[in-house]
């Protein structure tokens, strides 16, 4: 069968009317990727896959629930959308705007947004503020001209836009037939894993699965306000999408970890970069680097360093895990979104003359 988007696969349980006009691009259905290595790597009898959303039509998970904030605003009557982003959304907002016929405003962090994101929005006609100051500067003051003006937010702040990301935690289960024991994930403006685990319950009442995994949600160590649970007025990270100081989900989110038995830790910009290369050499999947944060994260609870909160690295280190245990890693965005990070990796072509005595040498023959 065909695929259509997120809303048509699921629309029993999606806020939207029967007659409501969507507007897809055909995002959802990505692939659940089984990775014999980290499999390897837990050391126990594992069942590690990653979530690839950078498959999605704009590069990102934020397609899931754009679909939904976007056919919503055409409901509405509205004729034009805003965002604040740290690229991601940006990219989206403008791509389904443009499917819409809506105009398009995103306020963004000057010089704090990756050029691959900032390209997108662009190409897309959306029309781009760059602000001096924040992401969180960026979304008051979305908020504020979204109160007082005739433009529909669609920042997760946006009920919506959370439905529609819940539909990957669907996907997770129909691929698995059952929720994974973990599920590991990046944590920004923590609207995905309030709405992964807004997905799982909801399936689990449906019968669709018997149990509930425990969510993971790992924040860069620089913007990591839920962890330190206090506000990061100016927060430093590589992982540009994740560089948030004050999150607009950061109770629910909180609520997710606490309600599941998981819990939220910090990983480095070091151990997020060499994730990112890690998965990019052995399992030949690029991400951006905020999508390597869930891969760092089950690095770090696999290691020495493990946080003793850590249900994970608590279980394996009491030898506990009897049984297999499936773990799931959203990657959120594509390794092309930010293509000049492979700078820091000092990654180099080899540059020689044309001839194959030279290019021989070089293969090591």
């Amino acid at each position: 069968m065909s695929w259509n988007g997120v809303i048509d696969a699921y629309r029993p349980y999606l806020p939207i009317g029967p007659h409501a006009p969507i507007v897809t691009l055909n995002e959802g259905n990505t692939p659940l990727i089984f990775s014999p290595k980290l499999s390897e790597m837990v050391g126990v009898e594992a069942s590690v896959y990653i979530k690839n959303e950078g498959l999605n039509p704009t590069g990102s998970f934020k397609d899931r629930g754009m679909t939904m904030a976007i056919s919503k605003a055409v409901e509405s009557g509205a004729k034009a959308v805003i965002c604040a982003s740290t690229g991601n959304t940006s990219a989206s907002a403008a791509a389904y705007a443009a499917r819409a016929g809506l105009a398009c405003f995103v306020l963004l962090p000057k010089g704090k947004i990756a050029r691959g994101k900032l390209a997108q929005a662009l190409m897309c006609g959306a029309q781009v503020i760059a602000l001096r100051g924040n992401f969180d500067d960026a979304l008051r003051l979305v908020r504020e001209i979204g109160q007082e003006y005739p433009v529909a937010i669609v920042n997760s702040t946006n009920p919506d836009r959370l439905e529609g990301q819940k539909t990957a935690s669907f996907e997770v289960i129909d691929s698995l037939g059952e929720s994974p024991d973990f599920h590991f994930l990046p944590i920004g403006n923590a609207g995905n894993i309030t709405a992964y685990w807004k997905g799982y319950r909801e399936w689990k009442e449906a019968g669709r699965c018997k149990r509930l995994p425990r969510m993971m949600g790992f924040q860069a160590a620089g913007a990591a306000p839920i962890y330190l649970d206090q506000i990061v007025k100016t927060p430093d990270t590589i992982a540009t999408a994740i560089r948030i100081g004050n999150p607009a989900s950061w109770r629910q989110a909180a609520m997710a970890v606490s309600q599941s038995n998981g819990c939220i830790d910090i990983v480095t910009d070091e151990e997020i970069l060499a994730a990112q290369k890690w998965l990019a050499m052995n399992e030949g999947i690029f991400v951006e680097p905020a999508s390597a944060a869930s891969v760092a994260g089950l690095f770090k609870c696999m290691g020495k360093e493990a946080c003793a909160k850590c249900p994970l690295a608590t279980e394996l280190r009491s030898s506990l895990l009897s049984k297999t245990v499936t773990i799931v890693c959203t990657v959120t965005g594509h390794g092309m979104k930010d293509p000049d990070v492979v700078a820091l990796h000092q990654l180099k072509s080899s540059i020689t003359w044309p001839t194959k005595d030279r290019i021989v040498k070089l293969m090591g023959f």
